[in-house]
């Protein structure tokens, strides 16, 4: 495996640290922009999901576009497009401009996220594929860790008493750090050659060949130039694709184990964790400050895990990583379902009176109350404050009112968080990029990408409304049923990609 082949493969997937490092960002911007725009838990939630929802349409349109104008024009346009979403969120003056800023961003790694594992599989070889495609992800949790690294350390600065930052500005800047890894991208990516098997594909043979050589070697290139030619020859024999031609049989089984993990990587609710894990961490009584720092953990556990996945997934192979991982997931999230359920809440008037940016007279009623569960409690706290004043200080309430064991929860979500490292998350990405030909390759990993998208939108829209009806113990119970039951799906119908080449998946799976 080539350096020039890991550099090309990593400049490529800087899509996905963008996406990771908007998703980060956002954690740590909605304590502040919540309270100052005044949003419900619908306007909350659509500010947060906007992206994914703009990310469907992206994913369902660019895998075929690329096949038309290429991968490359695609990902530089990506680049350029995280800019300005970086500028305009951060310059933000209401909701509306908010979320149509980052609905642009979302346009952009929703492209990201489908083209990048495509390219990178396709100028691989079968034995560094998985690793390859695998630096995807890895790069997604970099730009989560730097993420939760810059919102950790904005805010600080601002809990410090800076004269330059205020909870009115600090998330503006929050927001406008995505704008220089958003340029260092749109110039890296003219650095990389175009996909050689799409060149194949639009019949620029000797432009493809020169590409290979280039990247793999000559001995090398000249294995791959083969087997690309004897797949290019078989697939110039079958009419052009239409997306109707998705649902035939002999495509069915891919089709379904695609729709599968695409839908179970999201609707475990990894996004939910990511989007809002400063409010996560908020509702075991932490603090705002611990919180933000609990955030940076939870950020270096995914780099770490998706290292080992990266070391591990071309050695163990898919299926294992996947079902182990997905197997841990369900035990984790069913644990931070019990550490929630243990959770007591009071506040003594010695508490009560310690709240010094509100009105806490308001508060005295519910001296010494006692509450079994979170929902009576905030409930409680927000008809005597208001919305908007139990919104910026909820952390505050929070630690002080919570009686409970935050180290089961923190468990809870880094076991999740390490199990979905190596296993949901690079994995999903490396299979589609595997299983289907590479006729049907753009088309079929943009539905199965929409899929993921809508599922994802959906998880991040309804997240705070799950915590304010369900409470947080329901929530997190329900994400843990719904990966038992996919652990029992997928190990029924997952199969083993793990040192084949492209055109020997497709013998095998397509029938």
């Amino acid at each position: 495996m080539s350096k020039k082949l890991v550099f090309i493969a990593f400049v490529v997937s800087l899509g996905g640290f963008l996406f990771g490092f908007d998703a980060g960002i956002i954690s740590g911007v909605m304590s502040y922009a919540g309270p100052e725009f005044n949003l419900t838990d619908g306007q909350m939630g659509w500010v947060v999901s906007s992206p994914s929802f703009a990310a469907m349409i992206a994913m369902l349109v660019s895998g075929r576009l690329s096949d038309i104008v290429g991968r490359k024009k695609i990902l530089i346009g990506v680049a350029l497009a995280y800019a300005v979403s970086a500028l305009a969120s951060a310059y933000a003056t209401s909701y509306e401009m908010m979320y149509i800023a980052r609905m642009l961003g979302g346009f952009a790694f929703g492209a990201a996220l489908i083209l990048a594992p495509t390219y990178i599989a396709e100028i691989s070889t079968a034995e560094s594929r998985g690793k390859l495609v695998s630096i995807q992800q890895l790069n997604i949790v970099l730009g989560f860790f730097a993420a939760f690294l810059s919102n950790y350390y904005l805010n600080y600065l601002n809990s410090e008493g800076s004269t330059f930052f205020t909870d009115e500005n600090v998330w503006r800047y929050m927001l406008g750090v995505e704008l220089v890894p958003a340029v260092l991208y749109f110039f890296f990516m003219f650095l990389v050659p175009k996909s050689p098997r799409w060149l194949f594909a639009i019949g620029k043979i000797e432009e493809a060949k020169n590409v290979l050589r280039s990247i793999h070697g000559k001995e090398q290139a000249e294995i791959e130039i083969k087997s690309i030619e004897e797949n290019v020859k078989e697939e110039e024999s079958k009419s052009k694709v239409s997306i109707k031609e998705l649902l035939k049989p002999s495509l069915r089984f891919i089709i379904i184990v695609g729709l599968t993990i695409g839908v179970l990587q999201q609707i475990t609710g990894i996004n939910a964790v990511y989007f809002y894990a400063t409010s996560i961490f908020k509702q075991t009584g932490i603090g705002t400050d611990a919180a933000f720092s609990s955030g940076v953990l939870l950020s270096f556990t995914s780099v770490l895990f998706t290292i080992v996945a990266i070391l591990l997934i071309d050695k163990m192979g898919r299926r294992p990583l996947l079902l182990v991982g997905m197997g841990g997931i369900a035990i984790s999230l069913l644990l931070c379902g019990y550490g929630f359920s243990q959770a007591t809440y009071k506040l003594t008037p010695q508490e009560i009176t310690s709240f010094e940016d509100f009105d806490n007279s308001l508060l005295t009623p519910f001296e010494n109350k006692e509450y079994s569960n979170d929902l009576d409690f905030k409930n409680d706290m927000k008809s005597a404050l208001g919305n908007q004043v139990y919104a910026k200080n909820e952390g505050a309430i929070l630690e002080a009112a919570t009686d409970m064991n935050p180290v089961i929860v923190l468990v809870g979500i880094l076991g999740f968080i390490a199990c979905f490292a190596f296993s949901l998350g690079p994995v999903m990405w490396v299979l589609l990029s595997e299983l289907y030909p590479i006729k049907y390759r753009g088309l079929a990993i943009g539905a199965i990408g929409f899929v993921n998208s809508f599922v994802s939108w959906l998880i991040q829209q309804i997240f705070p409304w799950e915590l304010s009806t369900f409470g947080n113990a329901m929530t997190f119970l329900i994400f843990g049923v719904i990966a038992t039951i996919g652990f029992f799906i997928l190990f029924r119908i997952l199969p083993e990609t793990k040192g084949k080449s492209l055109e020997q998946i497709e013998l095998e799976l397509v029938k």
